[in-house]
């Protein structure tokens, strides 16, 4: 049986910045900002502490943190697989690595074909 292609996965930085922030704050979450007040980035937050619903999707776990991002969003990017990694400058204002002196940034690729023929499927919340 083949594998299925994750959407979602972290660079070995992103991973260490999440254990370090999990080890100050307990659990973390994630969700794809849709481009407001901080852009269009991965924002990190204690878990359940931001409200997800039916308008969000759940693209899968990185580290052990669900990551989301709302449906309507979802639909710009659901060709491309996203790739979390870290690099220097203060993240958004509201994401726990803020004060860390390093901030979460999305990079992707579009999906290979036979990425795209097994793909994991989104999970929407109830």
């Amino acid at each position: 049986m083949t594998q299925r292609a994750t959407r979602v996965e972290a660079t070995p930085a992103a991973l260490e910045l999440i254990e370090r922030l999990r080890a100050k704050h307990g659990p973390v979450m994630f969700h794809q900002s849709g481009g407001c007040c901080d852009g269009s980035s991965p924002m990190c937050y204690p878990l359940g502490e931001f409200l997800v619903g039916g308008s969000d999707v759940k693209l899968g776990e990185i580290g052990g943190a669900p990551f989301y991002m709302s449906a309507a969003q979802f639909e710009y990017w659901r060709h491309t697989k996203l790739v979390i990694d870290v690099v220097p400058g203060r993240g958004g204002m509201f994401s726990l690595e803020n004060p860390e002196g390093i901030r979460f940034l999305t990079r992707s690729r579009v999906f290979t074909d036979d990425e795209t023929a097994n793909l994991t499927p989104v999970e929407i919340p109830t």
